[in-house]
């Protein structure tokens, strides 16, 4: 038997709130360095965890105790660096989740799994050449435009954090290729992560950077991380990154975890997003990590928008005699579109001039037709999928409730079903009320679906100028499920088989379509009185994001000799969201919300948090919160004389999938105050949910700077 001569502390996942702490210790046969990954013993199973510290003599164990022994050492792949390690630890602390949780999600699922012999395998087996060695093949640029530049020597020549603030069609992705590049060739062991909102961005983007760098550093130095890879494609694009073969990694949010020793600069495209924060399990937004990420390990760290988030808007401001030291982020603007050409016009249609219950007006359908019959490409937003919200019966008030949620079953024509858009329960849609039997059920409301139907009909006398019909094609979570689906449906719009597209949100951000000259929102108004604080602000971010992509391509829109146009349908066409709209006037509308966010004590000039409980029942769900509320002030936690504790309510869909969901709110002016409170609340929050009176509670979880309240 092996003789254990140290004892080494190893991150593991245990169950969420389990109280087992963050670490727990183990015999090693030899000292192990920290960020080495093992394979120990939890319980009845072998488990990944990683060596966090170094490791230390084996002394006198208590009478009767025993350490078990590491079972494994995963040889092969380096130990996790210090910096991963700090981002790992600051994550977990901040977003108060457990260390080894935060740690072992931010590896490959694969990596979990494997034993160290297979590990050993699968890393004994040839690699692919690089196609270039790099020593001899230049980079091929293009031009760039003086706002291009400026920005570029700026960010060359400062620390940041930078915003560049670029409207859309600006070629902020050029400025992003460039400093990339600038970075690489300064040092041949540096790294760069580049992030997106959205898998489906991240092809485009990856062919973009491969043509640019592949004859340099080979089509093997640049990797894509996001979870719609398999896990032996995550493994190997993590492995690449951590060994530093890899020199530049692209991804989503789960990318800013990638273990990158050589990380030289940090880009967050489209950093408005909300796709950037996580919604289940440690919720931690990587725009903000992205940002302490750079800090600590030295790299650069541009933040990219077109319509920045109100924080780091607020973040970047410049110096005023009001506010001498201003920002901490530097912001770079680049108002000007590439080839001079111009931002789309912005038409409003006042629905209430319309006939009732029109879903396209006359005027804009006038407007797609003559579209269509100059050959250009026009694109129709409406961010709700299936063909109507709701079936409602109109003799006893039906309506088409899902059974295990506080929602309704969406209605999707093309395979007859109502399907509950939050827990997946799937019907066939009935011949008749399920409750009075009368066959008068119609559709209330209008979803993607219906759309493409209802232009099909309106345009089938539209003809393109080969004398053929015009084509509709429709782009959301529906019709693209199989795999290569959106590439092959996006490649159709890029290729002009598209007249007409029809999308959810999907299909306005960061593509690049040229032949798109016209865009119109049909229903945006349900945001504008939103409960949510934050509703008109990303309402005004989708429109604009969605008007940017009519008119990309400046010679194509002067050899057309039109305009491209930004329609939108609106009961309320005065709104300041609008107006802003109609001027492109980001900055005017950001000084208006900031001016009521700071009026209403709100974030950026407040911090916020969330403790959300899952229960049986609402009433054991919100007594959960009830009594760790009381329990928090009769212990007088650290910093709750700073908070605000609102009392618990439901959430605005309360049930899903037969759990009941309450939160409870708190503010507080001092970050550093509510990061106490909620450090010294989780025991107290564990030991409520011990109590007989809550053991009907599912779940229990912290929501640090939440999104959606």
């Amino acid at each position: 038997m092996p003789i254990h001569t140290a004892i080494v502390h190893v991150a593991l996942h245990t169950p969420s709130h389990s109280g087992v702490g963050d670490l727990l210790s183990y015999a090693s046969a030899q000292p192990l360095p920290p960020g080495t990954l093992v394979r120990v013993p939890l319980g009845k199973r072998e488990v990944l965890g990683v060596v966090w510290d170094a490791a230390e003599a084996t002394g006198e164990l208590p009478e009767g105790a025993a350490m078990r022994p590491v079972a494994g050492v995963l040889e092969g792949v380096a130990p996790l660096a210090l910096p991963w390690r700090r981002l790992v630890a600051f994550a977990a602390r901040y977003y108060q989740r457990a260390l080894g949780e935060v740690a072992l999600a931010a590896l490959p699922p694969q990596l979990r799994d494997l034993q160290p012999d297979q590990l050993a395998r699968r890393l004994k087996r040839p690699a692919k050449a690089l196609d270039q060695d790099g020593s001899e093949n230049a980079i091929q640029t293009i031009a760039l435009t003086a706002e291009q530049e400026r920005a570029r020597a700026r960010i060359s020549s400062e620390s940041g954090p930078f915003l560049l603030f670029g409207s859309t069609g600006s070629g902020k992705t050029e400025v992003y290729l460039r400093c990339v590049q600038e970075a690489l060739e300064a040092d041949p062991t540096a790294q760069a992560l580049v992030m997106v909102p959205e898998i489906n961005l991240t092809p485009q983007l990856e062919e973009r950077f491969t043509t640019r760098f592949a004859p340099r550093f080979g089509s093997q130095a640049v990797v894509s991380l996001h979870s719609g890879m398999t896990n032996p494609q995550r493994l190997k694009s993590w492995l690449a990154a951590h060994s530093g073969a890899a020199r530049i990694v692209l991804g989503t949010r789960m990318a800013v975890f990638a273990s990158l020793p050589g990380l030289k600069i940090i880009v967050v495209d489209e950093e408005h997003d909300p796709s950037y924060k996580q919604q289940e399990g440690a919720r931690y937004s990587a725009r903000d990590l992205a940002i302490w990420r750079g800090r600590e390990q030295g790299a650069k760290v541009l933040l990219g928008s077109a319509t920045p988030s109100l924080e780091t808007w607020h973040a970047s401001r410049p110096p005023t005699p009001e506010d001498p030291e201003g920002g901490r982020y530097v912001r770079l603007a680049m108002p000007s579109r590439i080839g001079a050409g111009a931002l789309a016009r912005v038409r409003r249609v006042d629905m209430n001039q319309q006939p009732r219950r029109a879903i396209f007006s006359a005027p804009l359908l006038a407007a797609i037709s003559e579209r269509v019959a100059r050959g250009e490409q026009s694109m129709v937003l409406l961010n709700r999928r299936g063909y109507a919200p709701v079936l409602h019966c109109a003799d006893c008030g039906w309506k088409s409730d899902c059974p295990h949620c506080s929602a309704h079953q969406v209605f999707h024509k093309t395979d007859r079903t109502l399907r509950c858009h939050h827990c997946g329960y799937t019907v066939r849609v009935p011949r008749a009320c399920p409750t009075c039997g009368s066959p008068d059920i119609h559709s209330m409301g209008r979803g993607t679906e219906q759309l493409e139907e209802q232009l099909g009909d309106l345009l089938s006398e539209v003809l393109r100028p080969d004398r053929t019909p015009a084509r509709i094609a429709r782009i959301d979570a529906d019709t693209t499920k199989a795999k290569g689906a959106l590439e092959a449906q996006l490649a159709q719009v890029h290729a002009g088989e598209v007249d007409v597209l029809v999308g959810t949100q999907m299909i306005a951000k960061g593509h690049d379509f040229r032949r798109i000259t016209l865009v119109a929102a049909v229903q945006p108004d349900g945001a504008l009185f939103s409960s949510d604080f934050r509703a008109p602000e990303r309402l005004f971010a989708l429109l604009m994001q969605a008007a940017g992509r009519a008119g990309r391509d400046a010679a194509y829109m002067a050899a057309q000799g039109t305009q491209c146009e930004m329609w939108v349908q609106t009961f309320h066409p005065q709104h300041t969201v609008y107006e802003a709209l109609r001027k492109h006037d980001y900055e005017a509308f950001a000084a208006q919300q900031l001016k009521e966010r700071e009026e209403a004590a709100m974030p950026p000039f407040a911090y916020q948090a969330l403790v959300r409980a899952d229960a049986r029942t609402q009433e054991v769900a919100q007594g959960f919160l009830t009594a760790a509320t009381a329990a928090a002030h009769a212990a007088g936690l650290p910093g709750l004389d700073a908070v605000t504790l609102f009392p618990p309510v439901p959430l605005t869909i309360q049930r899903v999938a037969n759990v009941e969901r309450a939160q409870m709110l708190m503010e507080s002016g001092s970050r550093t105050a509510l990061q106490r409170f909620l450090a010294a609340w989780q025991p107290v929050l564990q030991a409520t949910r011990s109590a007989p009176e809550h053991k009907g509670l599912v779940r229990w979880l912290v929501d640090v700077d939440p999104l959606v309240i």
